[in-house]
């Protein structure tokens, strides 16, 4: 028998009670560190001084960092302290849209990027002519474009699904792999249907960022000294450590969506990269990228000029 249903629940991270409020206040503290460290790297990459392609591509990221994190984390702090968690049948699609396309529109803006990482070792002298402002918007709205399209896709295709069983969600957001254990249909094509959005959107990428890489690493060999060779492949380590951190949960979470991996496992793998990862990407790039270094100390030392006048 379908169930029409026109709300679902969410059971968050935990059962416990005693544990919402301590998850309450790390995820709350996660979440404005998550904020403030995306605004900051976005403000920092408006500096004049940093007006490559690099940066305008490490905003957009920034951009997404704190929707992606935004559409989850605000309805999970607001669960940790209620008794309803419940969410509306169009809210939780709207939720599963909005995952689905700020995170497919970064593993394509991941390899947007990777792509200005090649041009910008491979060929310098033709880097300002051939990535100029208007190939790297387009690649932007390409990115935006695909994301699209694979979002509308996915939330489609769930939520034609038949739900006919109770109306709790193991989750702490609504997924694909929790919303069609949800079904009581045979979902198996459907699940085939995954796995090739999953090819177009993580491998097929991350292919062409492999290729990218296998290019910049013959470059980078080529390169005489020991210091221009560091040099040159510390611009690439934050972008490289980021893509690996992102299609890696993309892989063991979409490629088998009704795996033998338990429940906890994948909110465990789901809260690395809708909240973990957007956190950690200011610091990566921040860390690891010396003119954004240079430039943040010197606004922080402007600041603190001004409120010591």
């Amino acid at each position: 028998n379908h169930t029409l249903l026109t709300e679902f629940v969410l059971a968050g991270l935990s059962n416990y009670p005693e544990l919402q409020h301590l998850l309450f206040f790390t995820f709350c503290l996660i979440y404005i560190i998550t904020i403030i460290g995306n605004l900051l790297i976005f403000m920092v990459t408006l500096h004049p001084t940093l007006r490559m392609p690099m940066y305008f591509f490490l905003r957009v990221l920034s951009f997404l960092d704190i929707s992606t994190a935004s559409t989850v984390a605000l309805k999970m702090l607001v669960n940790f302290q209620s008794e309803d968690r419940s969410i509306s049948y169009m809210g939780c699609a709207t939720q599963l849209y909005c995952v689905i396309f700020f995170t497919a529109t970064e593993c394509y803006l991941l390899t947007a990027m990777a792509y200005d990482r090649y041009v910008a070792i491979c060929n310098p002298l033709r880097y300002a002519i051939i990535m100029n402002s208007r190939v790297c918007l387009s690649l932007v709205l390409l990115s935006c474009c695909s994301g699209n399209v694979v979002s509308v896709v996915q939330t489609a295709w769930v939520f034609t699904l038949p739900f006919c069983r109770p109306k709790e969600i193991n989750y702490f957001f609504c997924d694909i792999p929790p919303l069609i254990m949800f079904s009581c249909t045979d979902t198996s094509s459907y699940e085939k249907q995954i796995i090739t959005a999953t090819v177009l959107v993580i491998f097929t990428p991350f292919c062409l960022i492999l290729v990218s890489y296998a290019c910049i690493i013959s470059s980078i060999l080529k390169i005489s000294s020991a210091e221009g060779r560091h040099k040159t492949f510390s611009t690439c380590s934050s972008h490289l450590t980021v893509v690996t951190l992102y299609y890696a949960r993309g892989t063991l979470i979409y490629l088998r969506p009704k795996s033998s991996n338990s429940q906890d496992t994948k909110k465990i793998l789901a809260l690395i990269y809708t909240i973990i990862i957007p956190t950690l990407n200011p610091l990566i790039y921040s860390l690891r990228n010396k003119e954004v270094k240079r430039v943040l100390i010197n606004i922080i030392a402007e600041l603190r000029k001004i409120t010591t006048c």
